[in-house]
């Protein structure tokens, strides 16, 4: 985003809009471009009294965080808006986890904080190690210059964008294992971030990923998205 410095006032309005506190004022508003993602909250929240913030030509970089930031923007690898996909929201519809099967996605970075990818890519090569397959479907996976290893592009690696999200498949045995390395490769992070496992209900109504949670030292939340199966089933029950 850009502030047209012939047409702000200063009034400051626009600072306390920006998710990641990118907006300071010296006599006119500033916006730090390293620091803004380019998620547009400032620009559409129309806060600005003269019509002074807007968004300039975007190059590689800039559209880069922009897609990654903006929930109105279709990432063009999955045509899917947002920051992860809609496969663990669909998944009793879908049927995209097997029974013994977990889900895994690991969110980096909020509003007010961010992620970088070469934090990114701590978690993905962590998870790797375990020969997961990572979700076609999620834009993360599509800048990986390696999906065995999780290595991310270079040129994406300094980019700062408002999140990004980790997902893959894993087979209930590793699952132990890779949250526990899921949980080491954290402590290197510099920003937050959050777990999140799905799978499938047993026939008794028991969730094995709530066991496999509790051995890897985790103490699972369950009242978290919960499908309960309305949708009209387009795979069949293995």
């Amino acid at each position: 985003m850009r502030v047209n410095e012939e047409l702000c006032i200063g009034c400051g309005s626009c600072v306390p809009y920006c998710p990641m506190g990118c907006i300071s004022l010296d006599g006119k508003a500033r916006i730090d471009l390293d620091e803004c993602v380019e998620c547009g909250v400032c620009f559409r929240s129309k806060v600005c009294p003269v019509d002074a913030i807007y968004e300039g030509e975007l190059d590689e970089l800039r559209l880069f965080r922009k897609t990654f930031s903006d929930p109105w923007i279709v990432h063009p690898s999955t045509n899917v808006p947002g920051r992860g996909t809609e496969e663990m929201k669909t998944n009793e519809v879908t049927g995209r986890f097997k029974r013994g099967y977990t889900g895994i996605a690991i969110e980096l970075g909020r509003p007010g904080t961010g992620t970088r990818f070469y934090d990114v890519e701590k978690i993905a090569k962590a998870c790797a190690a375990f020969g997961v397959e990572f979700e076609p479907q999620n834009p993360v996976t599509a800048i990986m210059s390696d999906k065995k290893t999780g290595k991310i592009n270079e040129r994406f690696m300094n980019e700062k964008t408002l999140s990004a999200i980790v997902e893959f498949t894993a087979p209930n045995e590793k699952v132990v294992d890779i949250l526990k390395s899921i949980k080491e490769a954290s402590k290197e992070l510099s920003t937050v971030a959050s777990l999140e496992v799905c799978c499938r209900r047993e026939p008794d109504g028991s969730l094995p990923m709530e066991e496999l949670a509790k051995k890897a030292g985790f103490t699972p939340s369950l009242n978290g998205k919960v499908n309960v199966g309305l949708g009209r089933p387009l795979a069949k029950e293995e």
